[in-house]
This record gives structure tokens, sequence and C-alpha cells, in this order.
């Protein structure tokens, strides 16, 4: 069993036995470009700082993926492919980039928290994410917008 299975598997053992058992993990969540962003992200995440990503709607339709549902639990990994907590999805909304609400950048929870800085790095993101999909960037680009909570931080225990 790999690391990431085993931490699903803790986080599972944690639960109260009287509360329901999600059946699986959407997938390892990281944020950033380098695992450099990787790592210092998933610290935000942790601290309570972060509790909103996104990604263009393009990408999950290019990959055949479905969009992120209410409900939905991801395992954040660092930089170095630890797992480092568990996140639930409690708002899921499709917003055009350059419609935006300025809550998105206090709630992504990076560098400044201000709007400028949220534009410039989903804006190098709609480039990256379209460029590898065959797709134009457009300042329209939908945009997958999910607020999460922390629901589960323990370091992965040694078996």
């Amino acid at each position: 069993m790999d690391r990431i299975e085993l931490y699903w598997q803790q986080f599972l053992a944690s639960l109260p036995p009287d509360a329901p058992r999600p059946a699986r993990f959407v997938e390892p969540a990281s944020f950033g470009f380098t695992r450099q962003d990787d790592s210092e992200i998933s610290r935000l995440v942790l601290d309570g700082f972060k509790t909103a990503t996104g990604s263009p709607l393009w990408s999950y339709q290019a990959d055949g993926k479905p969009v992120p549902q209410v409900g939905d639990f991801w395992i954040v990994i660092d930089g170095t492919g630890e797992p480092v907590c568990v996140i639930r999805t409690f708002d899921v909304r499709i917003i055009a980039f350059d419609e935006m609400p300025e809550d998105y950048a206090l709630w992504g929870g990076e560098s400044d928290f201000s709007m400028e800085f949220w534009r410039r790095i989903y804006w190098k993101y709609i480039v990256t994410e379209c460029a590898r999909i065959g797709h134009a960037a457009s300042a329209k680009a939908p945009l997958v917008m999910e607020r999460f909570a922390v629901v589960y931080r323990e370091p992965l225990q040694p078996r």
C-alpha cells in the first residue's frame, strides 16, 4: 500500500465509530508550479490561510475528469509527495477569470491576498494549462472554483 493510501486509511480510522465513512478521495492534490510551491502552499492550507483553489473547466474536459463536487475529499501533498492533510470541498462554482470576486484572492491565501497577485498567478496558470491542452487562453476562461476545509491534519504515522 502506498503512502497516500496509508494516509487515507489513517484518516478513516480516526473517524468516530458512528460517523459515516467516505467511500474514497478524489486524488492527491498539490498547489503550485514547482515542488517548492507545493510545499509552501500545502503549509498555507494546514495553517488555514488557503481555503480555495481553482482550475480551468477546459482542463477537466480535456482530461476527461469530472468537475469537483461538494463533499469531495482530497489528500493534500507537499513538494516531496508526502500527504499533509485531508480537505473536503464545501462549495463549487464556475466563474469566468475576468469576473472573479475579490474574495477568492483572500481565500486563495497566497502572497499579499490581493486581487492583483491572484490575477497574475491564475493568468499564468490558465496560459500554461491552455498550452498543455491545445486551447486558446482567454480572459473569459471558465474556472472551477472550490472552497474547502481541512478535515484531518495528523502526520502520517509509521507502520
